[in-house]
C-alpha cells in the first residue's frame, strides 16, 4: 500500500488524496511510511559522501570517512522524522483555527505525503554535483508545496478559500522548521559533535 500511495501522489495526486482521505490508515501505517521514506536522504547522503564524492565547484570531489558519514546519516534520519512529526503537530494545532478538527493521524498523513517528494529527491545524489542536487531539490520542494495546497481541502475538510491560507501557514511552519534543523546542525558541527571528517 505504501508503494501505491507513493506512485499515486506523482501520477494522480488529487485522486490519491481522495483515496488517502477515504481510507485513513492507522497511525502505525503513516509512521511506517515516514520511517521508510526518510531512509532515502540518509542512505543517499552516506553513500554519495563515502563512495561517490561531492563535487562543489571546480575542485576535486570531497569524500567523508565511513564513521563520520554514518554518524551524520543517522542524525539526519532522526532529524527528518522529528521534522515531519513537528510539522504534523503544528498542522494539527492550527487546524482548529480554520474550522477543522482532524485527528493527529490525518495531519501526520498530510505532513508525511507532502514531504515525500523532498525526501525522494535525495536520489539525485547518485550524481553528487551540488548545482544538480540543488535544482532537483527545488523542483521537489515546489511539488511538495503543490501537494500540500491540493491535499489540505481534501484531507483536512477545509473549504478551498480557507484551505489556501491554512496551507500557506503550514508552508511557513515547514520553512521555519527547516531553518531550525539547519541551525541545530550548524551548532552541532561547530561544537564538534557531528563534525564531518574528510578523507
Amino acid at each position: 500500500m505504501i508503494l501505491n500511495h507513493l506512485w499515486g501522489i506523482y501520477a494522480h495526486p488529487l485522486e490519491e488524496w481522495q483515496t488517502i482521505d477515504n481510507r485513513h490508515e492507522s497511525l502505525t501505517y503513516s509512521l511506517s511510511h515516514i520511517l521508510l521514506i526518510a531512509l532515502f536522504p540518509s542512505i543517499m547522503g552516506y553513500y554519495s559522501s563515502v563512495y561517490l564524492g561531492w563535487s562543489i565547484g571546480a575542485g576535486d570531489a570531497v569524500f567523508l570517512t565511513h564513521d563520520s558519514a554514518l554518524l551524520i546519516a543517522g542524525a539526519m534520519y532522526f532529524a527528518l522524522i522529528a521534522g515531519v512529526f513537528a510539522l504534523a503537530y503544528l498542522a494539527h494545532w492550527m487546524a482548529v483555527t480554520f474550522g477543522s478538527k482532524p485527528t493527529f493521524t490525518q495531519t501526520l498523513e498530510l505532513a508525511a505525503y507532502t514531504a515525500t517528494p523532498v525526501f525522494m529527491s535525495a536520489l539525485a545524489a547518485f550524481w553528487p554535483v551540488l548545482w544538480f542536487v540543488v535544482c532537483v531539490g527545488i523542483i521537489a520542494l515546489a511539488y511538495s508545496v503543490y501537494l500540500l495546497y491540493t491535499g489540505v481541502p481534501i484531507l483536512m475538510h477545509i473549504p478551498e478559500e480557507r484551505g489556501f491560507i491554512y496551507a500557506s501557514s503550514v508552508v511557513t511552519c515547514g520553512l521555519i522548521l527547516l531553518v531550525i534543523i539547519l541551525a541545530v546542525t550548524a551548532m552541532l558541527w561547530t561544537n564538534g559533535i557531528v563534525s564531518p571528517m574528510f578523507t
